[in-house]
């Protein structure tokens, strides 16, 4: 098969960190451009690549195999079924959509064209989540009891970024950090039985919603998932409890910090943790009580990528499929109808 060649429906921040460099690693992507509405940036970094002048170019040129859906969430619906009617494969930042109604069209409308649809759930590939799924999926805890995922920060200050500080459909810190804790949740333990929710404001002027705290209801044990900007002493940010031991580990991950600064990523070292950032097993194996570090797994969102040219070239599952998508905006929308009516809501 001939390369993927793929654009971008933006070159901000998403575009230079998160897609240009891995679609540039990978041999069987070829990057063509991207939608570039005001300042023509592309060319700088990319020379002979174009920066086209609006979404209609991009549809209409027949050479591109794959748009990246990569604009603010209230656009994400709308631009990507008019990719997948224009017949184009399509990658879609989170939040996938803005509620559940859009996600399944998309999920429905991409199988109907027979077109790949995923998800950019990238931290499924953070070095952090990949060393937390490797001990849950070897059983080293026992049978689960409790789980809290942690994504905080402490940033009291409103973005500049209008879109996001903007009451819309997919402003606020449930469908921003929100869609990365809780797909790997899922990724993790499927769905849940139900959901209970606080959803609030705290930082001061802020009008869309900045904080969560998300109880998701398994039949033997429960997961919570917690996001802030007023955490200035991070707590670990995944805790993992079974009937034979406990893993904590921070967010160590340095791909996205790696990226902004400029680096280039590999297929050798990229994605590997500082050391110190070990997570703490503590459990019983074989009858032996054990407390040690286990060394971080490498993270690198190029395994995304090769996912995607997979899914496309050789007939495979998207690495996050259309239904994932759809999952996660079924918690998100339940959360927002547990937090205004108090109360346990059933998936």
């Amino acid at each position: 098969m001939q390369k993927i060649k793929t654009a971008l429906l933006s070159y901000g921040m998403s575009g230079k960190v998160f897609h240009a460099p891995f679609l540039e690693l990978h041999p069987d992507f070829e990057l063509l451009g991207s939608w570039e509405r005001s300042t023509k940036l592309i060319q700088e970094k990319y020379p002979g690549v174009k920066s086209f002048p609006s979404l209609e170019s991009i549809l209409e040129d027949k050479t591109i195999d794959l748009v990246i859906v990569n604009t603010p969430i209230d656009t994400h619906f709308e631009y990507a079924k008019k990719v997948l009617l224009a017949g184009k494969h399509v990658i879609v930042e989170k939040a996938f959509t803005s509620n559940v109604a859009e996600a399944k069209e998309l999920a429905v409308l991409a199988k109907e064209k027979g077109l790949k649809l995923s998800v950019f759930q990238n931290r499924r590939w953070d070095s952090d989540f990949k060393t937390v799924k490797k001990i849950v999926d070897a059983k080293l805890l026992g049978e689960i009891v409790e789980a809290e995922f942690h994504f905080d920060r402490y940033n009291p200050v409103l973005s500049p970024k209008v879109h996001k500080e903007t009451v819309n459909s997919g402003s606020g810190i449930m469908k921003d950090l929100g869609p990365h804790i809780i797909d790997q949740a899922l990724y993790l333990f499927g769905l849940p039985n139900a959901v209970f929710a606080d959803i609030r404001i705290t930082r001061e002027h802020s009008v869309v919603d900045d904080y969560m705290d998300v109880l998701l209801y398994y039949s033997d044990f429960r997961v919570q998932l917690k996001a802030s900007f007023f955490v200035r002493e991070p707590n670990p940010s995944y805790v993992v409890h079974g009937k034979k031991g406990s893993f904590l580990k921070s967010r160590g991950d340095v791909q996205e910090d790696e990226l902004k600064v400029g680096k280039k990523p590999n297929l050798t070292s990229w994605g590997t943790e500082n050391e110190g950032q070990e997570g703490l097993l503590h459990t019983e194996i074989d009858g032996q009580i054990s407390r040690e570090k286990v060394p971080t797994l490498q993270g690198n969102y190029y395994d995304f990528f090769d996912g995607v040219y997979q899914a496309i070239a050789n007939g495979k599952s998207e690495p996050v499929t259309a239904q994932d998508g759809v999952n996660v905006m079924r918690i998100i929308e339940a959360s927002f109808q547990s937090s205004e009516q108090k109360k346990v809501i059933q998936i």
